[in-house]
């Protein structure tokens, strides 16, 4: 006679492992899924690049496409592809002009490789700067040239060599405008400011411009700026916000890859607090989480601003766990997330808990997370060289 399986003559311990398994086995089903799709975008994108250069007939110009589209993803890779095949002379010059034409160029990436401090890096910022002609503008036009050719980078560091270089070049074409580049930098940021305050329309309290004026009392070596100018600018960037310049590249592609660390890990939900699986990526001070690696967009963006890390013991079924609190006024994280029907909302997290795999894991991803932190370096950048242009820090420069 026959036997037959029967799941109810195994004992309660027996049916919660064979339960066990068979979400084990679900899971590792979804993952191979997973893997497989991810395996067919690689190779559908590597041959759609191989039929598409193979074509040109000018190996040349199937080069510099290459340099491109590495310098999109690497900027310092991109730039010394091209200088090995001889595109590009390893000059700061010749590389200033290849940015500043900009073709086909990611202009987050172009921000990211003028903001390095390294020697090479700061000499082709200084050379690309050189190639905006700035002369008789008044210092709002300047502005929008120079913010047209890249994106600023998140950086506090990058943004002040890229700022201080703008406000040199600028006062060097414009003489006697400013006293010094410091009241060029500090109200370059104020005009920046500016225009978020009028265009942000989170931003309920609009300033007027006599808020304007007076926010700017003293920054030009102790004195004042003259009030036209400074009504000038003022309905000069009410009239017309800054333009954002598109990407010829792909945003997401250069965030996410070369990320600081990335991997899975199961994370606990606000309201409802169950355990989600879900693909973790850190990078430019920021978190992200996916629910799939091959998912083009984030579930939910983390910003790493005036927050804390920090490890927990939640339960015993659940080790390795850590989560990020809030050290603000306010116990909320400012982070947002996408809701089930596909749109962007805030999130509402006291903290994020999170639970690694294993311990070392866990240690790398606390040690990570707290190394990418952001407390917002720049406002202490911006209070000294502000205390520099209003004449309290000494002589100018």
């Amino acid at each position: 006679m026959e036997n037959k399986f029967n799941i109810n003559d195994l004992t309660f311990e027996e049916q919660q492992l064979l339960q066990s398994i068979q979400e084990k086995k679900q899971q590792l089903l979804l993952e191979i899924e997973d893997l497989k799709k991810e395996i067919e975008e690689i190779t559908n994108e590597l041959e759609g690049m191989d039929i598409g250069e193979d074509s040109k007939p000018d190996p040349k110009a199937k080069q510099i496409s290459i340099g491109r589209k590495k310098f999109n993803m690497d900027p310092k890779k991109g730039i010394e592809y091209l200088i090995d095949h001889g595109l590009l002379q390893h000059t700061p010059e010749d590389v200033a002009r290849f940015l500043f034409q900009g073709e086909g160029l990611n202009k987050t990436a172009i921000g990211d490789y003028l903001g390095e401090r390294h020697d090479f890096n700061m000499a082709v910022l200084k050379a690309f700067v050189n190639l905006h002609e700035f002369t008789d503008m008044i210092l709002v036009q300047a502005l929008r040239q120079f913010l047209w050719s890249f994106r600023l980078p998140g950086e506090a560091q990058k943004i002040d060599r890229m700022m201080e270089s703008f406000a040199e070049r600028y006062c060097s074409l414009n003489p006697g405008v400013f006293v010094n580049t410091d009241t060029c930098y500090v109200l370059s940021f104020a005009i920046i400011m500016l225009n978020t305050s009028l265009h942000n329309p989170s931003v309920k309290d609009k300033p007027t411009v006599d808020r304007f004026i007076q926010m700017n009392r003293g920054i030009n070596d102790g004195g004042n700026l003259p009030q036209e100018l400074l009504i000038n600018l003022y309905d000069n960037i009410k009239k017309e916000p800054f333009k954002i310049p598109e990407d010829d590249g792909n945003d997401l592609m250069h965030t996410f890859f070369n990320p600081v660390k990335e991997g899975w890990l199961n994370k606990q939900g606000g309201r409802v607090k169950n355990w989600k699986r879900r693909w973790f990526i850190l990078n430019d001070n920021c978190l992200y989480y996916f629910q799939y690696t091959t998912d083009k967009e984030p579930k939910g963006i983390i910003p790493l601003e005036n927050i804390q890390v920090r490890e927990v013991a939640i339960e015993k079924s659940r080790p390795n766990c850590f989560e990020l609190y809030s050290q603000g006024t306010t116990d909320i994280i400012k982070a947002c997330k996408v809701d089930s029907d596909g749109k962007v909302v805030e999130g509402r997290h006291n903290v994020y808990r999170m639970a690694a795999n294993t311990l070392e894991d866990k240690e790398e991803w606390i040690n990570c997370i707290r190394a990418s932190i952001n407390d917002n370096p720049f406002y202490d950048m911006l209070a000294a060289r502000r205390k520099n242009a209003t004449g309290s820090a000494g002589k100018p420069r």
